[in-house]
């Protein structure tokens, strides 16, 4: 059997580590303001998820040939797609558009989950860049409601890609989401584009972890000289937003649900 093919006390499992980690990504978003440094809210971050009885899934995540994130939490700042790494040196500053990404591991599963915000006032958002951020937040509702029986991983990002466009935006395609577990990351990828009924077939009990990344127009990206953070080749701002689902009774249930994203 699949590995993120979960049994009731996997899903039990998942269902609690979802909850305490949208509990924890909730508390970083308050605490994002102008002036703040990324690195304040890894370490808000990591304490929260510890007091929950949570591991964080990132810090110290291996990849061969990049080596060990030195992180618990992805910290990335308007051109930056996913991967940002929290430094002091780091300051959230007024307008920015700031992508959360974060982990957590409890009672051996794992849940994933992103959430974009705009630091400051939001009468001083420029209309385009509060648009991005919704379209992206909405398409990651029109994928999860693609995640059912009788449909495959390729209804998921066909769903999420059509909504895109159809509001005049694009898809990154060089980063996808995951199936997920008993590991951060595992079989199957999840494009954010894709052909309606292409790819394996969504089954009972699989844990799945569905994140469109979105920017303005060209989907080319680029990897900072960290060898970590993902950026928009052409420099434009990029959200990200994320959960994790587990499939029950033929549906979704979204077990990251929280005040900044769901249905």
């Amino acid at each position: 059997m699949n590995e993120n093919v979960l049994n009731h006390e996997q899903i039990a499992a998942i269902k609690k580590c979802g909850k305490y980690l949208s509990q924890v990504l909730d508390i970083v978003v308050s605490n994002i303001k102008p002036g703040v440094s990324t690195k304040s809210l890894d370490l808000i971050a990591e304490e929260e998820l510890k007091k929950r009885g949570c591991t964080p899934s990132f810090l110290n995540y291996f990849i061969e040939g990049v080596g060990h994130y030195p992180a618990s939490l992805c910290v990335s700042i308007n051109d930056e797609i996913v991967h940002g790494l929290p430094t002091h040196q780091n300051i959230v500053k007024e307008g920015d558009i700031v992508s959360l990404d974060l982990g957590a591991n409890f009672s051996g599963v794992c849940t994933d989950m992103a959430v974009t915000v705009i630091a400051g006032e939001k009468d001083e958002v420029e209309p385009r860049m509060s648009q991005l951020v919704e379209v992206t937040k909405r398409a990651l509702v029109e994928g999860i409601k693609a995640a059912k029986i009788g449909n495959t991983i390729g209804d998921i990002g066909f769903a999420v890609e059509q909504y895109v466009l159809d509001h005049d935006l694009v898809v990154i395609k060089d980063y996808v989401g995951h199936g997920i577990g008993t590991k951060p990351h595992m079989w199957p990828q999840i494009p954010n584009y894709g052909k309606s009924g292409s790819g394996p077939k969504i089954i009972e009990g699989m844990a799945l972890a569905i994140e469109p990344m979105v920017t303005l127009e060209d989907a080319a990206t680029i990897v900072h000289s960290n060898n970590w953070t993902v950026k928009t080749a052409n420099g434009l701002n990029a959200a990200h937003f994320e959960h994790t689902v587990v499939i029950e009774n033929g549906k979704p249930v979204i077990v990251t649900r929280s005040k900044g994203i769901g249905e």
